[in-house]
Order: C-alpha cells, then structure tokens, then sequence
C-alpha cells in the first residue's frame, strides 16, 4: 500500500521559488505515474504536472510550463517539484498522486484522468504574494 507525504509548502514573494517533495513508502516509484495537483481556495483540483517513473515521460499543465520542473528522486524514492517565477495564482494547496494501474506501464501518463489516481497525500500549501 503506497503511502505519499508531502513537504516543501511555504509562502514566497511572486517571482520566487519553491521545491515541494514528495516522499512515498510501501513502494518503490520504479513504474507509476506520479503527479502534482493543486486547488485553490473556491476553485476545482487541477492538474500541474505528472511524470511516468521510471519511463521519464512527462508532461505539464500549460499554465506552469517553463516555470515548474516535475523530477523523480531515486535514491530517496520521492518525487519533486521546482517551482519557479511563481505567482499569486500558483496558490493553493499541493498534492502529490500516484496511479499504479497499466497506464503507467504503457506510459499514458496524464493530468486527465485525474479520477484514476487512486493514492494520494494530506497535501502542502503553497502560498504567493
């Protein structure tokens, strides 16, 4: 049973940065696809970047693109995320998802089907202004 917990939330100034992990348990992160979600206060959870462990397939919600980095962390079996020149509207509280099903073996790793990842952690809050 994998087990997700992130860190790394804070508050920043826009333009800043931050770097969110991810560490799982109950797993090895050698076949998943791992992503990042995040929802604002009021607003629906969305997609912001997910990555096919172990494949390097990976792919981002256009509204973070070239500003985020989405990476996995091998030797500490984590899953990361780089967030830089961020702003006031990349606040919102972070998670981190893994589905273990045969899309990530197939590498159809994506922020759509939302509904499939079938673990999750509490989350950390990020905070822009």
């Amino acid at each position: 049973h994998v087990q997700l917990v992130e860190s790394g939330g804070g508050a920043v100034q826009a333009g800043g940065s931050l770097r969110l992990s991810c560490a799982a348990s109950g797993g090895t992160l050698s076949r998943y696809c791992m992503a990042w979600f995040r929802q604002a206060p009021g607003k629906e959870r969305e997609g912001v970047a997910v990555i096919q462990t172990g494949g390097g397939r990976l792919s981002y919600a256009d509204s973070v693109k070239g500003r985020f980095t989405i990476s996995q962390d091998n030797a500490k079996n984590a899953l990361n995320l780089e967030m830089n020149s961020l702003k006031p509207e990349d606040t919102a509280m972070y998670y981190c998802a893994a589905d273990l099903s045969w899309r990530a073996l197939a590498g159809v790793c994506r922020l759509v089907d939302q509904p499939e990842y079938k673990y999750w952690g509490q989350g950390t809050q990020v905070t822009v202004s």
